[in-house]
């Protein structure tokens, strides 16, 4: 880029002039000073801002001559230059240009699944142990029972650290403990103890103990049964049923159940298209887009520590730790970005409403979240950001080879039901 001398000495004689009629300066009348004067005293910083903002709109002329789409800031330096002119370069990024790639031999699989009795019956089982109560008894310890415990563990004789621990309570067969743990205390009654060899496995998560081999000292303190709700009016009542009606709980579990495989099945086939969008459409991303969405996904994680109660100072969180998954984003962002704008997949009214009023069906007072949602522009975007996701969805669904599979409920559910 090049800008003439001239045009930058007409630009801060005009400046002066405009500063003159303002500053104030001691033994002189507000716009009365000398322009001599002025020039003397703001000379350098009105030239260096009158070349600044020249600099800037040679930039912009040159980005709208060549039609550049800039990622990111760019990076402005002197050339060596003229007497009648200052010379500078710009060096910067440019969004790729993308084209979606061919969907046509892609597969997705779309898992099917009915929520029928058997899946109500185990989704209503899975919540009475979610409010299981525990009766203290006089007898050993088997499956099912939660046991308390005083234990310390040796490694070739010393206590390692985490080793040791009193009135600890766990579940057996909850699998909370390691199996040969929780093995070893089973037969056991209140006031015994069992000392016994065991080894962790090579990928547990604590390094310095994988894989090796320990001696645990366990002394059972209580052992109690396990006490599963009734099915009744007051347990019909607890899922927040207010008549206590077993019928009417029975259709709001499946109702509950329904909208989560249907969120689950669009979680799987959503994965599978975005790897689809990856994979046909190879393109690079710009390292300024790639590094805001680094220290983005950092400050999140920083504000998501600080929510727990863990003082972010105790884990410095690195914007280098999210470089991957930061580089999937923005190159996902880029190409459904494209997506929608060739194919007007963009966010319709009818259907941000549709997907807010899904939402609200799992609340108590579905008008009152609906309400929240529109008097809340962010959340709102949010919600419509969703719905563009579906639409690219169901958009590549439209191209792409989609497969039908039935599902197990175990499967689907991740074991949760």
């Amino acid at each position: 880029m090049t800008v003439p001398v001239a045009d930058i000495d007409k630009e801060v004689e005009s400046r002066l002039k405009r500063l003159s009629k303002t500053v104030k300066m001691a033994g002189f009348r507000p716009g009365k000073v000398p322009l001599k004067i002025v020039a003397q005293t703001y000379g350098p910083q009105v030239r260096s801002e009158a070349v600044t903002a020249a600099v800037q709109k040679a930039f912009g002329d040159k980005l709208r001559e060549g039609n550049y789409r800039i990622a990111g800031d760019p990076r402005i330096e002197p050339r060596e230059g003229t007497d009648d002119s200052l010379s500078f370069s710009a060096t910067f990024e440019v969004y790729p240009e993308i084209v979606v790639g061919d969907l046509s031999a892609r597969e997705i699989e779309k898992p099917e699944l009915e929520v029928g009795e058997a899946e109500v019956d185990r989704t209503i089982e899975v919540l009475r142990k979610q409010r299981t109560d525990y009766n203290p008894v006089d007898r050993v310890a088997a499956d099912g029972d939660r046991v308390t415990v005083d234990f310390t563990g040796r490694k070739d004789g010393e206590v390692f650290d985490g080793g040791q621990a009193q009135d600890f309570p766990f579940v057996l067969g909850a699998g909370a403990m390691l199996k040969d743990f929780e093995t070893a205390a089973v037969g056991l009654g209140a006031g015994e103890s069992k000392t016994f060899d065991m080894s962790f496995p090579e990928d547990y998560h604590a390094k310095e103990l994988a894989g090796q081999a320990v001696q645990f000292e366990i002394v059972v303190k209580k052992v109690e049964e396990a006490i599963l709700p009734a099915l009744d009016e007051e347990f019909a009542k607890s899922l927040g049923v207010g008549d206590g009606s077993l019928d009417a709980m029975r259709a709001e579990v499946r109702a509950n159940l329904e909208r989560e495989v249907r969120r689950r099945i669009q979680t799987r086939v959503k994965e599978q298209v975005m790897d689809a969008l990856l994979e046909v459409t190879p393109i690079e991303v710009p390292n300024a887009l790639v590094e805001i969405e680094s220290r983005q996904m950092a400050d999140n994680a920083r504000r998501d520590m600080e929510a727990r109660g863990m003082p972010s100072g105790q884990l410095p969180v690195e914007p280098s730790w999210f470089t991957d998954q930061a580089a999937r984003r923005v190159k996902l962002g880029l190409i459904m970005a494209e997506a929608v704008k060739a194919n007007e997949l963009h966010a319709k009214p009818e259907q941000v409403r549709a997907l807010v009023e899904e939402f609200a069906q799992s609340y108590e007072d579905p008008q009152e979240v609906i309400n929240w949602y529109y008097g809340n522009p962010q959340q709102l975007q949010q919600a419509e950001a969703l719905v563009i996701e579906d639409n690219v969805v169901e958009w590549v669904l439209g191209c792409a080879k989609a497969v039908a599979k039935p599902v197990a409920f175990d499967e689907l559910m991740g074991n949760a039901a």
